[in-house]
Parts: C-alpha cells; structure tokens; sequence
C-alpha cells in the first residue's frame, strides 16, 4: 500500500500526527504503550533465553554469542526467531497492542516477516554499525518496517536505536565494500556522505516502542553503562510486500497474516533496492558480518 492509502484508513491506536510524522520522517518513538503485565511477561522470557545460553558454547542458528561469552558470565547477542521458541513471543506479536500499531503504519493488512531479540550487554555491548534493513531482505514494496520493544528504561548510555531522519527517501547505497564483499552496513565512502550529527536515539521508558521503515538508516552505539539493554524486535509488513529473496534466519512464521486478510496481488515499487548475498544457506548475524567474525556465514 502507498502511505496515502494507509492513511485513508481510520487508526486503530495512533493518532493521524503520528501516523504522518511516520511517514515523513521514517521513524517513529511510542512512549510507554504497553501495559505493565506485558513488560514483566516479555522480562521474563528474555531472563529464560539468558539462561539457556548458558549451556550454548558457539553461536548457532538460534544463539549469536559474543567471542567472550562463557557460562558464568554469559554475553549472549541475538537469539533468532524468538517467536518460535517461546509461546510468549508469538502472543505478543499476534494478540496485543503492537499488531494494531503496526497496521496504522503499514495499512490494516498486516503480514508477520521474522522477530530477533537483540541484547546490548553492560560495559561494551558492541555497536550496531550504519545500515538499512530492506538490503537483508528485499521486497515489492516498501512498507516493511522493524518495530523494537523497550524491556527495560533506555537512556543514551545502554546504546539506543539511532535513526537519520528523512534517509528513507535517499537512494539505497550497496551494503558491500570495495572489494564486493557484504558488509552488512554503509561502507566508508557512502558513510562520509551522511550528516551523523542529525540522528535522532529512540529512548524511553520501558514499555516504549521504536518503529523505522525499512530503508531507514540507523544504528547503535555500544552500551557503556552498568546494565543491559534487551530490545524485542518484529519486522512486519503490508500483506501486499511480498519478499523475493531467502530469508536468513528462515523463519517458522514468515508470511502469516497476523490482521486482516492476505493479500490478492502484490503492490510493486518502483524505486530499485539492491540485493544480498544468496542467503539460501543462511547466516548468523549482523554483528558477526559488521565485526568481521569468521563464523558469519553459515
């Protein structure tokens, strides 16, 4: 869907300056939207995933494990496809507030495309480098979007999301180096055009969202403060946004309609997006391809 027809439907939560802010700006901050129950619920599955990973010695399609993680002190950087492994997740995806917020952005036909949940861990949690989503997995149109749930009160300290105001209108720059290598982020060259001094850090207390389209810039820095900061992420789209690559982390529930109904055709725009890597065997991360890790493809 094109956003003026997203926004010639009524809105199921936001209000019509936020909806427009959205698609002006690319992104969007929800301040405290879920209730209390839902943050203590979503705390606790992200406490079980920690635990787990405790036993993990090697990252593997589920955990991506930082090099200095060990059972007594776990470091524990992405668990994969999180609504697969524990029923919570996939209830909060389908069942609560955020799918009806989701739909204000993408139109009432809404489309699950996968979950990850991304851990910043106390003193050093490493960066996330400058990149877009849509370069990972490329589809018809536009609409997708990554909306991150706040599990704990973020400051700029733990290393919040940062996003570049209006770059969902630039032209999409290949995530590759010189030398035609994925790099999973904007190289040197295409990163010296960007002006780092407008980003815009999504923080916010706990039960917060953070929503950027998916051509957006954005990253994050690393979190030097004395605690962790767990961020919940879904990427959701319009039922009419249909990929046309692999997805890399190869999710159970990619291309459930989550509202309304499925769409009869797809909806194709125009502007050209360049493609990944085959990611037919996968991958492990975005953290092991922006540190250069040897295990970062599978």
């Amino acid at each position: 869907m094109t956003p003026e027809q997203v926004l010639s439907h009524p809105a199921r939560v936001l209000s019509q300056e936020q909806r427009e802010f959205y698609f002006r700006e690319g992104y969007l901050l929800v301040p405290k939207i879920l209730p209390d129950e839902w943050i203590r619920k979503l705390r606790a599955v992200s406490d079980e995933f920690v635990a787990t990973s405790r036993s993990v010695t090697k990252s593997d399609p589920v955990f991506d494990l930082e090099p200095d993680h060990r059972p007594d002190a776990p470091r524990l950087r992405r668990v994969s496809n999180p609504d697969q492994h524990h029923p919570v997740v996939w209830e909060y995806a389908t069942r609560s507030i955020l799918a009806d917020v989701v739909s204000d952005l993408v139109g009432p036909d809404v489309k699950f495309h996968h979950a990850k949940l991304n851990y910043k861990w106390a003193k050093g949690g490493e960066e996330v480098k400058w990149h877009y989503d849509i370069g990972f997995w490329p589809h018809t149109n536009y609409s997708p979007l990554t909306v991150g749930t706040l599990l704990y009160d973020c400051g700029m300290e733990p290393g919040p999301l940062g996003v570049i105001p209006r770059s969902h209108e630039w032209d999409l720059a290949p995530q590759y180096d010189d030398n035609g290598k994925w790099i999973g982020c904007l190289n040197d060259r295409d990163l010296a055009k960007v002006d780092l001094a407008e980003a815009k850090y999504l923080t916010g207390p706990a039960g917060s969202l953070t929503i950027h389209n998916c051509r957006t810039l954005h990253g994050s820095p690393r979190n030097e403060s004395d605690t962790g900061r767990p961020l919940l992420l879904f990427t959701m789209a319009s039922a009419d946004a249909l990929p046309y690559t692999a997805n890399p982390i190869k999710p159970e529930h990619a291309e459930t309609v989550i509202r309304g109904k499925r769409a009869k055709q797809a909806h194709i725009d125009p502007r050209p997006c360049p493609l990944p890597p085959d990611w037919s065997k996968g991958y492990s991360s975005i953290f092991a391809l922006q540190q250069k890790e040897a295990s970062a493809m599978m």
